[in-house]
């Protein structure tokens, strides 16, 4: 009545093919090493914490332990051994789950400090048939701080035969003063040809024929966690019946062919939009997510800018012919620039599409940003073509920049110089430009030669009320040593004068007469510097040079004008230095 096939329980393969030793353990080969030695010599911690990313094996590893620790043989009376036999009471009972000496618990569903404390009280037991008591807590930075705090001292001094098994994805969450007193073992992820060969082994076994390709896309998806690519291999099983193309993988997974993946890219770098947004409408009406699709060029991206540095990461195993040729031809065809302007635009896309409304519309606009700005030169190649081929003289203006003698600028504040750095990063040199600033004029020595070496004075006796009201609230209108007038802001303190006063006499060593007036005064000091720093950048923007660079890269803005030393100042764009103009907010480069 119950023979149909229907009637026997399918196991997922995640679970048929667990590992029950150590030998069976993939991609761990430090820890299975350590762990058997420590075995066979009797050197064994009374705590583990075993930590991975999910699905490498840290639960069936804690299983394992378990077993090796309290496993007596086919005849019973063996010891503990790295080997266990999997035929003893002790090992088939801990495989399933209903050994009363191996206690698994969750920490995820119990947190609290009450949990602990009856782990606790029954540590003190010995155990009932096991050589020693397991205690395997799964996911323990989920553990309240009073939980932990409750679980430090039977930690620290265990009873002999007690052994403690934790396991966590999560390790920065773990107390420090519980990462002490545990044994530490750091799980790696598991590398694309060990997964190959296991779910070929495991495929073999089920009887289902899986293409390479297929195969290279669920250990790609896997992550080199090991539970995540038997359930895709489960998965695709089932989508194939019993035999699994690359094209059923890509459609199960929702991927984009990896030969269009180059095709778009191809067409976005070239500039060509229609075509792009062509494969694009294309890709995505045969079921390939656009977030996805972003995810592939940006792997692309990444891929091309390995092959450019290191060509030799072409000749290993798993890269495919596709990026071996042609990934290799479009490596060589472009720049640095070009490669890291795209990573960056196609990394704040995908966040973009993530949280957009529409996806496909948000990813259609990553790439029109990425394709019309894969015509733009870089800032560094701007300025170089700038300089190689000067623009014309401004009518009124001074002459061509390019080679010329410095010149006299708009309001003869400014002189124009052209100066040459190497290390450009197309090999060629940097133009920088700068605006030579006309000398300040030599302060007297002694007193105070004028009202901003008073105010400096005040700034440098630590006075920074006096020279801040000074600097934004006092109109000066009279000044010479010994004696200043000036108008009071309202911002003004009352005393000021009277405190300018006191402190000049007791600094210079002689009387000072400072007095108000009501005259309207000029303007306070930092007014003046604002009027200058306008002025400043009011004389580079009309500067040819700079009007060309600003006509360069439409949207830039000058956000300010700085000494660089030596009497030079450099117009900076936003976010830009040395003249290396980068867009405004809300335009690309």
């Amino acid at each position: 009545m119950n023979d149909s096939p229907a009637a026997t329980p399918y196991r997922v393969l995640a679970r048929k093919y667990r590992p029950a030793d150590f030998a069976g353990l993939i991609g761990q080969e430090a820890l299975v090493r350590t762990l058997t030695n420590a075995i066979q010599t009797g050197r064994l911690a009374h705590a583990f914490i075993l930590t991975g990313v999910r699905g490498v094996g840290k639960t069936t590893t804690a299983r394992i332990i378990a077993r090796a620790l309290n496993c007596v043989g086919p005849d019973g009376s063996g010891g503990a051994t790295a080997e266990p036999c999997g035929i003893c009471e002790h090992c088939r009972a801990i495989a399933e789950d209903r050994h009363v000496d191996v206690l698994e618990m969750d920490a995820a569903s119990r947190t609290g400090v009450n949990d602990i404390r009856e782990l606790i009280d029954g540590v003190r037991y010995r155990p009932t048939s096991a050589r020693f008591k397991v205690y395997i807590i799964d996911e323990v930075h989920m553990l309240s701080t009073a939980a932990f705090n409750a679980l430090l001292k039977t930690l620290e001094e265990p009873p002999e035969h007690v052994k403690f098994i934790f396991a966590t994805t999560e390790i920065r969450k773990i107390p420090v003063t519980v990462l002490s007193r545990c044994q530490r073992f750091d799980l790696r992820r598991v590398d694309m040809e060990v997964l190959e060969r296991h779910f070929t082994t495991i495929a073999a076994k089920e009887g289902a024929v899986i293409a390479p390709a297929a195969l290279a896309l669920i250990c790609r998806a896997a992550d080199g966690s090991v539970r995540d690519g038997l359930s895709l291999l489960d998965q695709a099983i089932a989508h194939g019946a019993g035999e699994v193309t690359e094209a059923q993988m890509r459609d199960m997974l929702g991927l984009a062919d990896r030969a269009r993946v180059f095709d778009l890219f191809d067409a976005v770098m070239r500039g060509d939009i229609v075509d792009a947004l062509r494969q694009m409408a294309e890709q995505y009406a045969v079921g390939a997510d656009p977030v996805v699709i972003l995810q592939d060029m940006l792997e692309l991206t990444h891929w091309l800018t390995r092959l450019k540095l290191a060509p030799d990461s072409a000749g290993g195993p798993a890269v495919s012919e596709t990026e071996r040729v042609r990934g290799g031809l479009m490596a060589k065809g472009l720049s640095m620039a070009t490669l890291t302007r795209a990573w960056q635009m196609l990394l704040k896309g995908l966040v973009e599409v993530r949280g957009a409304p529409s996806p496909l519309q948000a990813a259609e606009m990553v790439l029109v940003r990425l394709a019309f700005a894969a015509d733009l030169p870089s800032p560094a190649e701007a300025l170089e073509a700038l300089r190689n081929q000067p623009p014309a003289p401004r009518p009124g203006g001074g002459g061509g920049m390019a080679g010329a003698a410095p010149q006299a600028g708009p309001g003869g504040a400014f002189a124009v110089a052209q100066t040459t750095v190497g290390g450009a990063p197309g090999g060629g040199p940097q133009t920088a430009m700068r605006l030579r600033a006309e000398p300040a004029p030599a302060a007297a020595p002694g007193l105070p030669a004028s009202f901003e070496d008073l105010v400096a004075l005040f700034a440098e006796r630590r006075e920074a009320l006096v020279a801040a009201a000074l600097t934004s609230a006092a109109h000066l209108v009279h000044f010479e040593p010994g004696r200043v007038e000036f108008r009071p802001a309202a911002t003004a303190p009352g005393d000021l004068a009277t405190r300018m006063s006191r402190l000049l006499g007791e600094w210079t060593g002689r009387p000072w007469l400072v007095s108000l007036s009501r005259e309207p005064g000029a303007a306070t000091l930092r007014e003046q510097s604002l009027e200058r720093e306008l002025k400043r950048k009011q004389d580079a923007a009309n500067h040819p040079l700079v009007q060309a660079i600003l006509a360069t890269f439409p949207g830039a803005t000058i956000e300010a004008v700085r000494d660089l030393g030596d009497g030079d100042v450099v117009a900076e764009g936003a976010e830009a230095a040395d003249a290396e103009f980068e867009p405004a907010s809300g335009e690309e480069e």
